[in-house]
């Protein structure tokens, strides 16, 4: 099984609706660990469709979206001060 991707996704929009909806369908890729920062665990297929979804939502004279991906030594060096933890795969268990 291929290990999914850890995708940080930023960016800054200067139209609320659309500052707005685009934090909406976020939502269904990964976690908000800020207003215009998400953190997302994809495997290829997904960001796929998530780069497809902001494509067709923002307007890319007006507005700036970020990818950043991190590798998993990268990921193990996250420092969160505050309330959340760094997004994570659920662990399943299996019997």
């Amino acid at each position: 099984m291929m290990e999914k991707l850890f995708i940080l996704v930023a960016y800054d929009i200067s139209n609320d609706r659309r500052r707005t909806r685009l934090h909406n369908r976020l939502l269904d890729f990964g976690m908000p660990v800020q207003y215009s920062v998400f953190e997302c665990l994809l495997d290829q297929e997904g960001l796929r469709k998530m780069k497809q979804m902001v494509r067709k939502t923002v307007r890319p004279r007006l507005d700036h979206v970020r990818y950043y991906s991190l590798c998993l030594d990268c990921r193990n060096k996250i420092e969160v001060i505050g309330r959340k933890e760094v997004t994570s795969e659920k662990s399943s268990l299996v019997v």
